[in-house]
């Protein structure tokens, strides 16, 4: 398994960059782009989602990414509310929807099998890492 050195490497991250990249495309259309709370609040929950991430890992310890990857995987679920709640004011079509709901539920899937490797984990993350002795 090769080694993930950046957040971009994560597959979690990729997907939901694609996510959040198809919500901004949908909620700019039609009806959709002028219901204002609804649209930026989909769009905050999916933005929020790819940031939490980020943020964790960057961290550098097991304990906040796990604690990231928990506030993602929840803002993950508050995009899934959000689109019934497009779909029940037909600002999505039902293939949309579905499209939608896969790739949230994926991440979801993604982000729990990513927090239960590091709760079963002896990896204490890159910021306790013993710096190298330097020669005095």
């Amino acid at each position: 398994m090769a080694k993930i050195t950046r957040f971009e490497d994560l597959i979690s991250w990729q997907k939901v960059r694609e996510l959040n990249r198809l919500v901004y495309k949908i909620s700019r259309q039609g009806t959709f782009g002028k219901d204002f709370g609804l649209r930026d609040q989909i769009r905050r929950a999916s933005i929020s989602v790819m940031s939490n991430i980020a943020e964790g890992f960057e961290r550098g310890g097991d304990k906040e990414f796990l604690q990231f990857l928990s506030n993602a995987k929840g803002s993950c679920g508050e995009v899934r509310c959000q689109l019934y709640a497009a779909l029940d004011e037909n600002y999505l079509s039902g293939a949309e929807f579905s499209q939608l709901q896969e790739f949230c539920q994926e991440v979801s899937r993604l982000l729990s099998g990513m927090m239960a490797y590091l709760r079963g984990s002896e990896l204490r993350g890159s910021k306790f890492k013993k710096p190298a002795n330097k020669p005095e």
